[in-house]
């Protein structure tokens, strides 16, 4: 199946280019190392953007997630882009404006055969030795959590990723709900209906492990002491997991076009080529798409949840809130914007609507959980950013924390 990695730009037509984001170790206070990381970009097989936009304009795709079509006139080029996103239209009144979509979270055991026990800061090489190591979600870990919120999995599910939360942007209650739902509601605060319009994940369902046996020379385990981590770092190849992924969307059931499955990756990265090279170090995410028929697709996407500390700003349901936002908001990768760029994990140009990437690396303000623990989002960029003033988000921003007052400005070159 066809992609495209390891490029440094998206065309004009949305084909999928992949960050090949270089890791940075990162001085923070005290002596523990981090690493800096990014979401890699969408990846699409075999899916051609033109026909898959197409198929949804004209209403022509059956068997789909619920998604309504919009055409904006961009003030910031003058250009009008068409696209489309999971839910409601905003300008929907009444209970019609409320949209769920069954979503599922698919635990990912890794099981690799190799340990990383030093490495050469100025090669990035990583120094091997045979040696089995599990990272496994869905059993209890009591280096990095404490009870009763040791359980990864579950500390997930009770994440306000997917159970309601008390959200306020800037004074303003924007609902008790999901995050992205919430972060939705404020993108388009000006339009809805503020009584009913919601996109929620749910039902929600825990489905069996995804176990991967990874081969010696696709992946290792580094050993958290170079870190001063609680934990080691998983590092696989990116292929493999997609791959195997891909793989259990068609074959699982009750994973379907219609759901939104997410892969659960526990304190591990994914590389982009050789795991000993730290240079080829590590997306934390990235939502896909696979045809499954001529009008067809399924969404899926794989997710690092960190609690070692190792990434930063990246903890817990940070990663996971990045490429849901993202998938809301342009799930098939067909959703052209006027090209803006160096902003957050972006370095150079691009021209897709990925709410997350112009702030990775900033997060909102950390929600306690109804079950006490702590946990982190990163801050979204709005529709008008992309698109250009005014904006149509709440307190006329354009991200949902402020950190952008204006729009993203001429297109980037």
């Amino acid at each position: 199946m066809p992609r495209k990695l390891f490029a440094c730009c998206v065309s004009l037509t949305l084909a999928v280019c992949a960050l090949a984001a270089t890791p940075v170790l990162a001085q923070q206070s005290g002596t523990k190392l981090h690493l800096q990381l990014r979401n890699a970009a969408p990846i699409r097989h075999g899916a051609n953007p033109e026909a898959v936009s197409s198929a949804l304009q004209q209403n022509l795709a059956t068997n789909t997630l619920p998604v309504w079509n919009f055409q904006a006139l961009s003030s910031r080029d003058g250009n009008i882009y068409a696209g489309s996103m999971v839910g409601a239209n905003p300008t929907v009144r009444g209970t019609d404006a409320t949209v769920s979509v069954v979503s599922q979270i698919v635990p990912i055991i890794l099981k690799l055969h190799t340990i990383g026990t030093s490495f050469n800061p100025k090669t990035g090489k990583i120094a091997t030795v045979a040696g089995d190591t599990t990272f496994d979600p869905t059993v209890a870990d009591n280096a990095c959590l404490a009870a009763p919120n040791n359980l990864p999995v579950d500390l997930l599910r009770k994440s306000p990723i997917f159970t309601a939360a008390n959200f306020n942007f800037g004074g303003t209650p924007v609902g008790t709900t999901q995050y992205t739902d919430a972060f939705q509601r404020a993108n388009f605060w000006d339009l809805i209906d503020k009584t009913n319009y919601h996109v929620r994940l749910a039902p929600v369902n825990v489905l069996a492990p995804l176990v991967i046996d990874v081969p010696a020379d696709k992946g290792l385990a580094l050993s958290g002491s170079i870190f001063g981590a609680c934990s080691s770092l998983g590092i696989v190849d990116i292929n493999l997991i997609d791959a195997a992924v891909v793989e259990a969307t068609l074959t699982t059931r009750g994973i379907n076009p219609k759901t939104f499955p997410m892969f659960m990756l526990y304190n591990s990265g994914m590389s982009f080529g050789d795991p000993t090279n730290l240079n080829n170090c590590c997306a934390g995410g990235y939502h896909g798409i696979n045809p499954t028929g001529p009008v067809t697709f399924q969404t899926y996407s794989p997710f690092d949840f960190q609690t070692n500390g190792i990434f930063l700003n990246a903890d817990d349901t940070v990663i996971l809130s990045h490429e849901a936002g993202e998938w809301m908001n342009d799930p098939y990768d067909v959703n052209p914007t006027p090209a803006w760029g160096h902003t957050g994990q972006v370095g150079a140009c691009q021209n897709n609507l990925e709410v997350g990437d112009p702030l990775t690396g900033t997060n909102v303000s950390p929600i306690v959980g109804h079950n006490g623990f702590t946990y982190h989002l990163q801050e979204l960029a709005f529709y008008s950013w992309f698109y250009g003033a005014p904006s149509v988000g709440i307190h006329g921003w354009f991200s949902d924390n402020a950190t952008f007052r204006t729009d993203a400005g001429p297109p980037c070159q």
